[in-house]
C-alpha cells in the first residue's frame, strides 16, 4: 500500500469513528430529552390524577359539609321549640279536657267530646315530643 491509501484508510476509521460517536452522543442526547419530557408527562399525569381525587375528595366533603350544616340548623330549630312551648301545649291540652268534659256533659255533643278528646291526645304528643329537645340541651 502507498502513502496516500494508508493516510485515506486512516481517515476514513478516523471519518467512521467521528460518525459512530457523533451519532452515538446525539442518540444519548436525544434518549436523555425524551426520558425527561416522559417524566414529566408521567408527573403530570400523576399530579392530574391526584387534582381530580382530591377535587372528588372535596367535593364529597362540601357535600357532607352541607349536609351536616343543615342538620344542624335544623337541630338549632328544634332547640328554639323550648320549655315555654311545651307549656303552651300542655295548657292547650288542659282546655281541650275541658271543652270535653264540656261536651259530655250534653247529650248531643258526643261527636264533639270524641273530637275534642282526640285532638288532646294529639297535643298531648306532641308535647311529649318536645320534652326531650329540652333534656338534650340540659346534657
Amino acid at each position: 500500500m502507498t502513502a496516500i491509501q494508508i493516510c485515506a484508510l486512516i481517515s476514513i476509521i478516523i471519518a467512521a469513528a467521528l460518525l459512530y460517536w457523533i451519532g452515538y452522543r446525539g442518540g444519548l442526547a436525544n434518549g436523555r430529552i425524551e426520558g425527561i419530557d416522559e417524566g414529566i408527562n408521567s408527573q403530570r399525569t400523576e399530579s392530574a390524577k391526584t387534582i381530580r381525587e382530591l377535587e372528588a375528595s372535596l367535593q364529597f366533603i362540601r357535600a357532607d359539609h352541607q349536609r351536616l350544616a343543615e342538620h344542624s340548623r335544623r337541630s338549632q330549630d328544634s332547640n328554639a321549640i323550648g320549655e315555654e312551648h311545651h307549656q303552651t301545649m300542655l295548657d292547650i291540652a288542659e282546655k281541650l279536657r275541658i271543652a270535653a268534659e264540656t261536651f259530655r256533659a250534653f247529650r248531643t255533643g258526643k261527636k264533639l267530646e270524641r273530637d275534642t278528646r282526640a285532638l288532646r291526645d294529639q297535643t298531648l304528643a306532641m308535647a311529649a315530643l318536645l320534652v326531650p329537645a329540652t333534656q338534650e340541651d340540659a346534657a
